[in-house]
């Protein structure tokens, strides 16, 4: 690991970010966002800079494939380092994409360390469950919805109850889908259950894709991915 020569810290927003780079499981520089103790975010250099680092990226970018429309709406709620609308960009570039992000600082970070002008999104510095119910009530449409919010280690809960599963119903296009990235720390699914349960009352079709990734964490990721 080289970190130590590539070390910044983000401070002023909701908590400390770390960002510095270390060594991947190729020995390729990986540049990475940790805070709360768990990274948030990591990306390539240089021309491999669009390319996904960990398993549940290319898992988002394998839903994003079987969206049928041409042209398609993504949103992404918690921007972290961009990757996601970074992959966005690389396997859609006729997309149109819109990022929610609360933290300023994280949205400062991510366009000074993480390439994130290079998604061409456009950016708002918001509460994810602000954002989605009033997109929602404004008749908003997406053909995905990405979700990838965490408070350190724990992924924000109003993004995973009743109302919210509601308001995702509500704002998907017709073929469209909804992919929420969730993290079991220490085996715990307790999070992962509810957020499903939550899922299922609201739509016709949910499934449970495992992303393992041995090479960065030894928690498990899932996406649980939801369609109408």
């Amino acid at each position: 690991m080289f970190g130590k020569l590539d070390l910044h810290i983000a401070r002023g927003g909701l908590r400390p970010a770390l960002v510095y780079a270390v060594s991947g499981p190729d020995g390729e520089p990986v540049r990475v966002l940790l805070s709360g103790g768990v990274f948030q975010s990591a990306t390539y250099l240089g021309k491999r800079r669009m390319e996904p680092v960990f398993e549940y990226y290319r898992a988002f970018g394998r839903v994003l494939e079987g969206v049928p429309a041409p042209s398609p709406r993504v949103l992404v709620v918690g921007g972290g380092g961009f990757a996601v609308p970074k992959l966005v960009r690389a396997l859609r570039p006729e997309a149109s994409i819109d990022v929610v992000e609360i933290d300023p600082k994280v949205i400062e970070a991510a366009r000074r360390w993480f390439f994130a002008d290079d998604a061409s999104a456009h950016v708002y510095c918001a509460d994810g469950f602000d954002f989605i119910r009033g997109a929602a009530l404004r008749g908003k449409k997406y053909d995905l919805i990405a979700l990838d919010a965490f408070s350190g280690a724990e992924p924000v809960a109003s993004l995973a109850g009743d109302e919210a599963a509601r308001a995702y119903a509500q704002l998907l296009a017709p073929g469209g889908a909804l992919a929420g990235n969730v993290v079991t720390p220490g085996g715990d699914a307790s999070f992962l259950r509810d957020f499903q349960c939550a899922l299922e009352a609201a739509f016709a079709r949910v499934e449970l894709v495992p992303c393992c990734d041995d090479d960065w964490g030894a928690d498990d990721n899932y996406l649980l991915v939801a369609r109408a």
